[in-house]
């Protein structure tokens, strides 16, 4: 729903005379001895904001292979190591084959035995075919021949295999190669050292390798308060301790739904694609993290000082009856009335209490014919300002894609007669140290107070 003009002057109203009784509200508390004063200004310049979720992550390449012995024996060889480039097939590693080949001979003998056997009782067989089929010999005798056959080509087959299984261990599984291109990251042998076969439960990885080191990734943990402002594909800042001034950018890949939980914190995994083409970042780094929430380009910002700042040469009485003035400014005679009235009304019922609920309510009905609720909040001219959470410098909101409430701000300034005035104004997102201001009225190059000089 697009609010009209009066709807967003029923607000003003509302957030005026809430301000007005937040002051009233401190009683009739007196500041210092007044007299002149000397100030420290600040001007609204355009400039562009982020509002942040903040993190910390590590830097781990995208994608590492273990690499495992698939045969046990002694390291003979070692052809890389650490950061060395490999290329799928290269051996990274040679393990002792002496015993293998001594183990190849004796298989070999046992082959041509078992070869030998089968032949003779392969001549036999034919032979007890002849006889059977001139009734020579009975059908049982004929079938033990063949039996006898059967086995003895089963032990050429068994032979046969476990000869080509050790000759495979000494052309290949001998040989420990590399299964992709990449870099090796850790290399855990050293020739003379005896490694297990990879089946074995005390087995352990040899080489470990690196893919592709041009892409890196993050692995961040965020908090569960902030994680709903965390989706694929937002922008991303990071910076190394080890790199200082220098700063990173990459981008959501992914979002990991099982929780991690440490010391009754709930946090999620993020995982953050960033490039890596100058080969500045290493695995294990450790980097500052900031996701970017929101962002606004060539806004009108201030000092969120300016924003802070009370006079403290006026009573609270005096400061809330300025600040209610000031909200008058905009309004047509009839808002400007309700105003007025609204205020004597609720100086009559006695709601002085600063940030009393009751009172709040009581008066968001009275100034807007209702209760308080959810409704669309839109800036001048009725653009949508983008949603987003709670934030420093005083910004309030709903969650991703939610409504952010109006937020109404002071700004002080010395006017054409030398005196302290001041005027209200909207305020946007806020990157803890400047906050957007959102108004109508052209702000920029404006002197506002930041703070009183000692």
């Amino acid at each position: 729903m697009v609010m009209n003009s009066g709807y967003i002057k029923k607000l003003a109203i509302a957030a005026m005379i809430l301000g007005f009784l937040a002051f009233t509200g401190c009683g009739a508390k007196k500041s210092g001895p007044r007299g002149p004063r000397s100030y420290e200004f600040t001007e609204v310049r355009r400039r562009t904001l982020e509002r942040t979720v903040s993190s910390s992550g590590t830097i781990h390449p995208v994608s590492t292979v273990n690499v495992l012995p698939r045969m046990s024996g002694k390291v003979e060889k070692i052809n890389v190591d650490y950061n060395d480039s490999v290329r799928k097939g290269d051996i990274l590693a040679e393990l002792n084959t002496d015993v293998l080949r001594l183990k190849r001979e004796q298989q070999y003998a046992s082959v041509i035995k078992a070869r030998a056997s089968y032949e003779l009782q392969r001549i036999n067989y034919r032979n007890q075919q002849m006889l059977a089929e001139k009734n020579l010999i009975s059908e049982y005798e004929l079938r033990t021949s063949k039996t006898t056959l059967d086995g003895q080509a089963a032990d050429l087959a068994v032979a046969e295999a476990n000869l080509k299984e050790i000759e495979t261990e000494i052309n290949q599984y001998a040989y420990i190669t590399s299964p992709i291109d990449g870099i090796v990251l850790d290399r855990n042998i050293t020739v003379g050292d005896t490694v297990v076969d990879s089946s074995s439960n005390n087995s352990s990885k040899i080489f470990v390798l690196a893919e592709n080191l041009n892409e890196m990734q993050i692995e961040a943990l965020v908090g569960e308060l902030d994680i709903t402002s965390i989706h694929k594909g937002q922008a991303v800042k990071f910076s190394l301790e080890s790199l200082p001034g220098r700063a990173f950018t990459g981008e959501v890949e992914t979002l990991r739904m099982v929780p991690v939980v440490s010391n009754n914190v709930v946090s999620y995994t993020v995982i953050i694609k960033v490039e890596n083409h100058d080969g500045a970042l290493m695995p294990g780094m450790t980097c500052a993290v900031d996701f970017i929430v929101e962002r606004s380009d060539n806004v009108p910002a201030v000092s969120n000082a300016a924003l802070r700042y009370q006079p403290t040469g006026l009573s609270a009485e005096q400061i809330a009856d300025m600040v209610f003035i000031a909200g008058l400014s905009g309004m047509d005679e009839e808002q400007r009335q309700a105003a007025l009235e609204a205020r004597e009304q609720a100086k009559a019922q006695g709601a002085a209490q600063s940030g009393n609920a009751a009172s709040s309510t009581g008066l968001a009905g009275l100034v807007m014919g209702g209760g308080q609720g959810n409704f669309d909040m839109r800036g001048p001219g009725g653009q949508r300002r983008p949603g987003g959470q709670g934030q420093s410098g005083g910004q309030a909101g709903q969650g991703r894609g939610g409504s952010r409430a109006i937020i109404m701000r002071n700004l002080w300034f010395i006017n054409g007669d030398g005196k302290l005035d001041v005027i209200r104004v909207q305020t946007g997102i806020s990157n803890g140290t400047l906050t957007e201001i959102i108004t109508e009225d052209d702000l920029e190059g404006r002197q506002f107070i930041l703070r009183e000089k000692i």
